[in-house]
């Protein structure tokens, strides 16, 4: 027996058929780490490699890709390039995680727990504990006020800053358009 839930769209996004999910966090967010590298440099990052060589080696990709996803990230601003210099060698640069690459941790967390749960044919092979208590972590769905939220206890609406942007931004763009007299 197949269970159909879902979030709760509220006001105008109840009819999905109503609306276009434009300017989407989502598709913005795929844009920019939908990639497998791009996500397993994240996870080296997070596990403390610094180095390109380091990226490239432990992700298992080429130098040219490596290259290519460092510069995308830190593009965008996820990670920062410092510059470092061994004795006797010319200077480098290593990468690390900026607030924005650090705010993406639940969101990679999330993925390995869900890889865990579904796709491992056995036990998880890395355990996420809180360093000091050894206590298991979990990434979750919470409110504000720590009560755990399924699916279908998720209620979506309609941002109302959000829709006073887009509403300035219409008004503008069409005082732009006026001709001048």
């Amino acid at each position: 027996m197949m269970f159909v839930m879902a979030a709760v769209m509220e006001g105008p996004l109840a009819d999905l058929s109503a609306w276009k999910p434009e300017e989407c966090s989502i598709a913005k967010a795929m844009d920019l780490i939908g990639t497998r590298s791009a996500v397993l440099i994240l996870r080296e990052a997070y596990y403390g490699t610094r180095r390109f060589d380091g990226f490239a080696a432990r992700v298992g990709i080429t130098d040219a890709a490596a290259a290519g996803q460092l510069r995308k990230l830190t593009e965008a601003g996820l990670l920062a390039k410092q510059p470092y210099r061994e004795e006797g060698s010319r200077t480098r640069h290593e990468y690390v995680l900026t607030d924005m690459g650090r705010d993406l941790l639940p969101a990679v967390l999330a993925l390995m727990q869900w890889g865990d749960t579904y796709l491992q044919p056995g036990p998880a092979p890395l355990l996420l504990v809180e360093e000091s208590s050894g206590a298991p972590v979990r990434v979750r769905v919470s409110s504000d006020a720590g009560n755990e939220i399924a699916l279908e206890e998720l209620g979506i609406r309609l941002n109302p800053d959000y829709a006073r942007t887009i509403r300035n931004r219409s008004d503008s763009e069409r005082q732009k358009s006026r001709p001048h007299s």
